[in-house]
Order: C-alpha cells, then structure tokens, then sequence
C-alpha cells in the first residue's frame, strides 16, 4: 500500500480540498484496475487496485494498493506528480514499514523549530523551509511538509480586555471571559448527578443571535450593578490570522519541518545535511531570542538503535571469544578462530554492494542484524580447523605442520558441504522477488556474502597462523604438563619414603 498526506495553502476551504483530491483521482484513472483490467502493458505503468481519499479542510488523506504487490513503489511518482503541480502544496506520499510510523515510515527527520512567540517561529522555520529545499530539492525525490503550516492562515478573532474600562465598570478579565465563553462553546457551571451518571451542567446564550464574526463585538456583559454592555465598550475586538493548529514540543510552541530523503540517499547522510547546511548556518547567523532548532524523529531512533547495535556486535564477539576460550583452555587459539569474523564483515560488504548493482537496498538495521548472525556462523569452519589439528597434535603425536596439513585435508570437504547449504539455502531470499521482499533481501545478501568469502579466506588464513603460534604453545603447555608429572612424582615418592620410614621407628 502507499498512503499519503496532502497539506494545502492555508485558507482553503473543504470543497477546494475535495476538487484537488478529485484532480489526482481523474488523472489516474486510466490505471485503476476497474476502468482498465488489471493486465499490465510490457513496460508500462503498474495498475491500480484500489484508491482511495478523505479530504479535510486542513489535508488530505490518501491511498493506493498495485494490482501487482511488487510494483507498489511505483506508484509514487504517479501519485506526486499531479500533487506536485498544485501551486504550495506540500505533501509526503510513501510506502507503508512494518517497522516504521506514521506516514514517513522509518525515513523521516523531523526538524523541530521551538521558541515563545510563534511570528519568531515562523520566520525561523520560513528561513529553515528555503535552506532544506535548496540542499534537498523535491525534484530528486525528496519530500517535505511543515507540521502546522508556515503561514497564519486561519482567522482568529482576539479580544483584548481594556483593563480600565473593565475596572470601570466593575467586571473582571475572568468575568468577561465568562461572559464570552458562554456565547461561544458553553459555560461550565457544575457537575450534577442524574440517575447513576454524572454529567456538566452547562450555560450556553443563544447561537442564533450572531451571524458574522464580526458579532462577538455585541456580545452581552452583565455589570456588578446590573447594566448590560457590549464586549466592544469594555474591550477591543481584533480581526487577524492565526495558525491553523497549535503544537508544542517540551512545553514550548514548535513548528516541525518533516523530511523524507529519496531512497538513494542514506539516512545517515540526510541527518548530515541537514545539520551542516541548514542547523549550523541558521545558528551561525544568529537566532531570534528563545528560539531552538533540533533534530528528532528518526535522527534520534537512528543514534539510538545504531549505539545498541555496536553494543550488540561487541557483546555476541565477547561471548563467543569466551566460550571458545573455555573449549580450548587457551585465550590464544580463539584470538585465531575470531580472524574469521572481520574476512566474514568484508564478505558481507561486498555482497551487499553486490545486490545493489541489481536492486536497491539500503543499509538499514534488519540488514545490520546479518553482521551479528554472521559472527556465529562463520568461527564454525575455523573451529574444525583449529580442533582437528590440536587432535592430530595432542593423540596421534603428529608434528605441528603435518597436523596443520592433516586438519585441513580433513576439514576442507565439510567446510565446504556446510558452506554451501547455508548458501543455498540463503539464495532465495535474496533472488527471489516480491511483496516483502526488500525486508529480508539486504540480510540474506549479507549472510551468503559473509559465509562464502568467510569459507575461502579461512582455509587461506587461518592454517599459516597456526603454524606460528601452536608450536610455541604446544611446547609451552608440554612443558607444563611435565613439570606438574615430575611435581606429581617427587610427591608421591616422598609419600612413599614417609610410609617406609614410619614401621622402622
């Protein structure tokens, strides 16, 4: 499915909201699976399943569904570009993530522009909106959308209480407050209890009295003393604009400019842009009393999930540098075994890089999580080896290179078995398309990537460091072994020599 959000110029009204979503309809409805069929031209536009949109004053809703699963992305341009052609329109238009939220999926930066007064805000976020479509323009791919609009487009009326005239008169600023909320959504006088539910009672004047904004300046005001004023005598009523929604971030007022990079351009590098040719400019010229600029959303899940991913990567090589520390009785030989991990890590690189000369694929976290499956798959074919030629050395009494030479005779044949049942089993979730597909391709590559220049490189690794380090080591630990039997035997001869001489005393 791709869903997407429309945000219209301010002031738009809902039947101009509802003509520009039927525009976008008309225009893709030759593709629409019910006026068309559902077969696909070689080389054409994918067809159209479903479409749908619900129009507000404020937005737009829509989506669309392929009648084939795997040509869903390209619907997106066919959705942007008719939205694209409506003079100030801003709109996100995306792929669903099964792991992401909201509209942006996994992909949005959000650039928070905070501060008291929101015309200060405003100005910022304006200066801010220039810089980002220059450095990310819409015509790569990329997109953008203010969160409220730039532009105080909604009309508000404001009364400004004359605290003289007021004074005057006997009223306080909460009593003509009062008297305004009443005329307008109601006045909460108490809670009553009827039956076994509680409901407010409320004081509403008539709604029928005023037929123009202009009106709330005659709204009524009851005096201490009885009289009735208008709301014009005791205060000035204003006609301006206001936002169109109200939003705030850490108590403070906060307009978020939302950015979705194009899929070829890292999220990473995205964050980086943004920071250096938008953030750092914007500061380095001065900001306007109060007001902040940060970057959240996903820049913040991004550091986030990447400093618990390096924590994982370093954790499982402890753990499994440990176990095989406690395996061999030795912290050297698993130094060697652990040689296979980094030939594993450029492996996976490069199948990665492979898959992207064909498909696209980003370096996202479930493509990550086939680095850390990798550093337990591939120290297995390193393990025969190493344990193999302790065997030959240890119980055959075979000298250290004719073991190395043994082992790897030996083991060869089923690194090799185990290698390619991995591979091939591995093989499909990167070759074989559809819906989903782009969830577990980037893993997959990275695992058959890891597992096959793992496989080779360590038969070419790992048997020369051993001939450098299992002689010594072998020696080293003979020579303990013997030092301890000797030890043993001097113990049990004097042992021996005390029972003797114990019945001659």
């Amino acid at each position: 499915l791709m869903f997407g959000v429309l945000i219209p110029p301010p002031g738009y009204n809902l039947d101009t909201t509802t003509e520009i979503a039927r525009s976008i309809e008309t225009e893709i409805r030759p593709l629409l699976k019910s006026v068309s069929g559902p077969q696909e031209s070689e080389g054409g536009p994918p067809k159209i399943d479903r479409f749908f949109f619900v129009a507000r004053r404020s937005l737009t809703f829509l989506g669309a569904a392929a009648v084939n699963p795997a040509r869903v992305a390209e619907l997106k341009p066919i959705l942007q570009e008719p939205v694209f052609r409506e003079p100030g329109t801003f709109a996100i238009i995306n792929q669903r993530s099964i792991f992401g939220r909201g509209i942006g999926g996994g992909r949005k930066i959000e650039l928070d522009v905070s501060g008291p007064e929101l015309e200060t805000i405003l100005a910022t976020a304006l200066a801010a909106t220039g810089r980002i479509l220059q450095v990310l323009p819409l015509q790569e791919g990329h997109q953008f959308r203010p969160n409220p609009g730039l532009e105080l487009g909604a009309p508000e009326v404001r009364v400004l209480p004359d605290r003289i005239r007021l004074a005057d008169n006997g009223v306080t600023p909460i009593e003509l407050g009062e008297a305004i909320d009443t005329f307008n959504d109601g006045l909460r006088v108490v809670e009553v209890t009827v039956g076994n539910s509680r409901i407010d009672l409320m004081l509403k004047g008539p709604v029928d009295k005023i037929s123009a904004t202009q009106g709330v300046g005659n709204l009524p005001v009851v005096t201490k003393d009885g009289k009735i004023l208008p709301v014009s005598s005791v205060a000035d009523v204003q006609m301006t604009a206001g936002p169109t929604a109200i939003r705030h971030r850490e108590r403070m007022r906060t307009v978020t400019l939302e950015v979705v990079p194009s899929a070829s351009l890292p999220l990473e590098q995205a964050i980086q842009i943004l920071e250096e040719k938008v953030v750092q400019p914007l500061r380095a010229q001065g900001l306007p009393p109060g007001v902040r600029l940060n970057i959240t959303g996903t820049a913040d899940k991004l550091t986030e999930t990447w400093n618990h991913m390096v924590g994982d990567l370093i954790v499982a090589m402890i753990i499994v540098y440990l176990v095989m520390a406690i395996l061999f009785e030795s912290f050297v030989y698993p130094l060697v075994i652990m040689l296979a991990v980094p030939m594993a890590a450029a492996g996976g690189v490069a199948g990665i890089a492979t898959l992207n000369m064909f498909y696209f694929q980003a370096l996202d976290m479930l493509t990550l999580l086939g680095f850390v499956i990798l550093i337990g798959i591939v120290v297995n074919n390193a393990i025969l080896l190493v344990h193999q030629t302790l065997y030959h050395l240890r119980h055959d009494g075979m000298g250290v290179t004719d073991s190395i030479i043994e082992a790897t005779r030996n083991r060869i044949r089923p690194i090799f078995m185990s290698t390619l049942t991995s591979v091939f089993g591995m093989l499909p979730l990167v070759l074989f398309p559809g819906a989903g597909s782009e969830l577990y391709r980037g893993l997959g590559s990275v695992v058959v990537g890891g597992l096959s220049l793992s496989a080779l490189l360590t038969l070419l690794v790992v048997p020369p460091m051993l001939t450098l380090v299992v002689g010594p080591l072998e020696m080293r630990a003979k020579a303990r072994a013997q030092a301890r039997e000797a030890a043993r035997k001097a113990a049990a001869r004097k042992r021996k020599a005390r029972r003797g001489a114990a019945p001659a005393e």
